[in-house]
């Protein structure tokens, strides 16, 4: 399996998707495709340690995190449900409320739909008949982008995977044969993602 591309450079936080760009070798190019949580105005220097969904957080006894089951995902499944494949929760930004990731994708009993993963805050209760819903504050993937996740991980505040990806239309939609390992992390007010270098480069 090749790996993902070269890294692009952070976008600004503000709700575009992921760049896809063909490389000398047919590799995926992908850039961040997030925004900046409206209410979020810490940074991720105070350490924190990730929560099972619904359970609270250090220095927030009682807070829950948001529940990735009741969330409406921006994704198109046609008559299909979204499924929810992976999930982690954890003060991302140090503000002192959970944030909840998740991994989803169109139920499917045969192939491998492509994954969308997002950050997800507690309702703010503003929005008309949602003020249960968590509120989608960042997407790291775009399910546009015909990627799959694997390898998810939240170990403080930075979230990592595996992304994998098809160097080519003809390339079944089962067997993937790009991967790329990457990080997001909350920086200055805005996350972060890192494309981690290639097995045997520079």
């Amino acid at each position: 399996m090749q790996p993902l591309g070269p890294d692009l450079p952070h976008t600004h936080p503000r709700p575009v998707h992921w760049l896809a760009t063909a490389t000398a070798l047919a590799a995926v190019v992908a850039g961040a495709a997030v925004f900046q949580p409206s209410d979020a105005k810490a940074t991720t220097d105070t350490p924190t340690t990730a929560a099972a969904p619904g359970a609270g957080t250090p220095g927030a006894p009682g807070v829950k995190a948001p529940d990735p089951t009741t969330a409406d995902y921006p994704v198109d499944c046609g008559p299909e449900t979204v499924d929810v494949t992976d999930r982690a929760s954890g003060d991302l930004d140090g503000d002192g409320r959970p944030e909840t990731v998740a991994v989803v994708r169109c139920h499917s009993a045969t192939g491998t739909p492509p994954s969308g993963m997002y950050v997800l805050a507690q309702p703010d209760g503003k929005g008309k008949g949602e003020a249960g819903r968590p509120r989608i504050v960042a997407t790291f993937l775009d399910p546009e982008e015909r990627m799959s996740v694997t390898d998810f991980a939240l170990r403080g505040t930075k979230v990592s995977a595996t992304l994998l990806g098809y160097s080519s239309q003809q390339v079944p939609r089962c067997c993937p044969d790009l991967q790329r390992k990457v990080n997001w992390q909350w920086q200055d007010g805005k996350f972060v993602l890192k494309a981690l270098p290639v097995a045997g480069s520079v």
